[in-house]
């Protein structure tokens, strides 16, 4: 891993980022034109050192993989050096990568129109209601959160076959009225755009550059995922091994989800509760730790399924031997092994202050195991019971469910 600049008060700038699109260096403003005729090295993609062209600086194709390039850029600090970017660098663009390594006082950044903006442009849309997307180097499942009823939706291709395989992705889960708009090359002599439903799609020879747009439409009984917690149990693949959807939603509520937060789940099951945690936001992570691999592989489909694959981490081991190497949490939840010696109180020391400690017993021992880490540290306790009813005979009864005991606690 690339180790950052340390930040030197006094330095100018040196790096210059820059924006091109496909109109080359004719839609470059005279300041980014000048920055990059004064650089000593270019670096950029093949297509955009040709689009910037004439060059007379040395230039630098990037790599594969592109990382493999920071070190070099570093070593320039203080000379002229410019990266060349698609239209906007800030957005899912280099430019936030590299501000990661290089302080901003020492960066100039030129960006242009985003393949976003272009694509709002050319069908009237209003951005800040669209949910801007990449599936460029990510998995097309990603996007299966986002699949609202009437939603509108921009994404960065990966490549030529992305749109194809959206479409199927999109039939298969009862969406296939959905209207898909390729635009290819915006900006560009060679812009193209077109316009297919996901059921019927056959557009071909699709350009590498492409963006899409989707307006999402669904028929009865689409397969959408619910802004709610507390998904059906149908959503999960699972051996029996699950916290039931009742028994999730109100252990979410416990676990009070924040924006950014890492949760660990040990003994999850079939991920139920580290997929729904990163549901109720894009930016939350989890750590999903499970003993059996048959599990661990289940886990791994289900929060593919649920388009949070990237997002859940599966660890496979016991839930106490495997904390030392975890990324530090903001909350565990503790659904399986709770009386496991020992675990409960390393959960409770792993927290930072405000963090939440959510466990979950079926069992006496289990049971056992949440009176004595109450009666140690304090929290609250409650007994959850839930009953659906069934027939009985000819009738309809009551059938209850195991019930569940919780222990609650917040590291203050």
């Amino acid at each position: 891993m690339t180790a950052p600049l340390p930040s030197e008060p006094g330095r100018s700038p040196w790096l210059a980022v820059v924006g091109i699109g496909e109109d080359g260096r004719a839609g470059l403003s005279p300041a980014a034109a000048a920055v990059l005729d004064a650089a000593e090295v270019v670096y950029g993609g093949r297509r955009h050192l040709a689009l910037a062209g004439p060059l007379t600086a040395e230039t630098r194709p990037w790599p594969s993989p592109i990382g493999d390039a920071y070190p070099g850029i570093l070593t320039r600090r203080g000379r002229p050096t410019c990266l060349l970017a698609t239209g906007d660098p800030f957005h899912f663009g280099i430019g936030a990568e590299i501000a990661r390594l290089v302080p901003a006082c020492e960066i100039r950044a030129f960006p242009q129109p985003s393949a976003f903006s272009l694509a709002a442009a050319r069908l009237g849309w209003s951005l800040p209601e669209t949910a801007c997307l990449t599936l460029h180097g990510r998995d097309l499942f990603g996007i299966v959160p986002h699949l609202q009823p009437g939603a509108r939706i921009l994404a960065l291709s990966w490549d030529g076959s992305t749109p194809a395989a959206l479409a199927a992705l999109l039939a298969e889960r009862g969406l296939g009225r959905s209207r898909l708009t390729v635009l290819e090359a915006m900006g560009g002599p060679d812009e193209r755009i077109r316009h297919a439903a996901a059921d019927g799609f056959a557009l071909a020879d699709i350009a590498a550059l492409n963006t899409l747009a989707v307006e999402v439409e669904a028929a009865s009984g689409a397969r959408i995922v619910p802004l709610s917690p507390g998904l059906d149990d149908a959503w999960f693949e699972n051996d029996g091994q699950l916290t039931k959807a009742e028994i999730r939603a109100v252990t979410l509520a416990a676990l009070r989800p924040r924006a950014g937060e890492t949760l660990w789940d040990l003994g999850a099951g079939s991920g139920s509760v580290s997929i729904e945690w990163c549901l109720r936001h894009p930016a939350n992570r989890a750590v999903a730790v499970e003993r059996r691999p048959d599990r661990a592989e289940r886990i791994a489909r289900n929060a593919r399924a649920l388009g949070v694959g990237a997002r859940v981490q599966v660890v496979l081991g016991a839930s106490l031997a495997s904390l030392p190497a975890l990324p530090s949490p903001r909350a565990v939840f503790v659904g399986g092994g709770v009386a496991e010696p020992g675990l409960l109180a390393a959960c409770r020391t792993a927290l930072p202050p405000d963090g939440r400690c959510v466990a979950n017993a079926v069992t006496l021992e289990g049971e056992a195991a949440l009176l004595a880490a109450f009666a140690e540290a304090g929290g609250a306790l409650r007994r959850l019971s839930i009953a659906q009813a069934s027939p009985v005979g000819g009738l309809t009864g009551w059938r209850p469910s195991m019930p569940i005991t919780q222990w609650v606690w917040t590291r203050t």
